[in-house]
C-alpha cells in the first residue's frame, strides 16, 4: 500500500492548497500551559522528482499573519520583542534532503527566521494521494519539528514569581499540508488514477 501511494505522487510541480493546510506552533507558557497559534498566510512550492528522495519543497510564511486568538498577544509577537515583522516580514524553509521509508520520513532543510538560518529536520508522514469528489488529485503530508527560539535571536522573556520564565525556549512547529497534482500529467487525471488503482 505504501509503495503504491508513493508511486501516485507523480513527478512535477504540485500546487499548494492553503484552504486545506495549516502551519501551526505551540510553546509552553509560565510552565503550566501551552499557547498555540497558526499562520494564516502561507505559500509553498513542491517539486516531486523520481526518485522521490530528489524532491524539493520551499515555503514562505508571512509573519504578520500570526493568529493566537488574542489580539494583544499577536501584536506583541509581531513586535521587535519577538518576530520584528517590520524588518523581517517572512519566515522561509527550503529543503536540502528528503528521505522516506514507506510513508514516514525526514525532510531536512534550512529554516530562516529574523534573518537567521538554521538547519532543521521535519519528521514527516505522507498521508497518501486521493481523487476528491471534484476529480482533483490531492496529496497530504503531516510534519513536526522542535526548535530553540533563541537560536533565531528571539530572546525576550520575563521572570515569574514562582521561578522560571514566562515563555519557553522550545517551540514545536506542526504542519498539515495538502497539494494538488500537476494538471499536465496524464496520471493525475481521474482516468489515470483509475488505471493505477487497477494496476495496484
Amino acid at each position: 500500500m505504501a509503495a503504491t501511494q508513493l508511486q501516485r505522487l507523480v513527478p512535477g510541480s504540485w500546487t499548494f492548497d492553503p484552504a486545506h493546510s495549516e502551519v501551526g506552533f505551540s510553546v509552553r507558557h509560565a510552565g503550566i500551559s501551552k499557547v498555540r497559534g497558526t499562520f494564516r498566510e502561507v505559500d509553498a512550492h513542491l517539486r516531486v522528482a523520481d526518485p522521490v528522495e530528489n524532491s524539493t519543497v520551499h515555503a514562505t510564511i508571512q509573519m504578520v499573519s500570526i493568529d493566537t486568538r488574542n489580539t494583544d498577544r499577536d501584536n506583541h509577537v509581531r513586535s521587535a520583542d519577538f518576530f520584528d515583522v517590520e524588518n523581517h516580514p517572512t519566515m522561509t524553509f527550503t529543503s536540502t534532503a528528503v528521505a522516506f521509508d514507506g510513508t514516514e520520513g525526514t525532510v531536512t532543510g534550512e529554516l530562516t527566521i529574523k534573518g537567521i538560518t538554521k538547519t532543521v529536520e521535519l519528521e514527516t508522514e505522507f498521508n497518501g494521494v486521493v481523487v476528491d469528489a471534484f476529480g482533483v488529485t490531492r496529496a497530504g503530508f503531516s510534519a513536526t519539528t522542535t526548535i530553540s527560539r533563541k537560536d533565531f535571536g528571539i530572546t525576550w522573556n520575563a521572570a515569574i514569581e514562582a521561578g522560571g520564565v514566562l515563555v519557553s525556549d522550545k517551540v514545536t512547529i506542526t504542519l498539515d499540508v495538502a497539494f494538488t497534482a500537476p494538471q499536465d500529467n496524464p496520471e493525475t487525471t481521474v482516468e489515470g488514477q483509475e488505471a493505477l488503482t487497477e494496476e495496484g
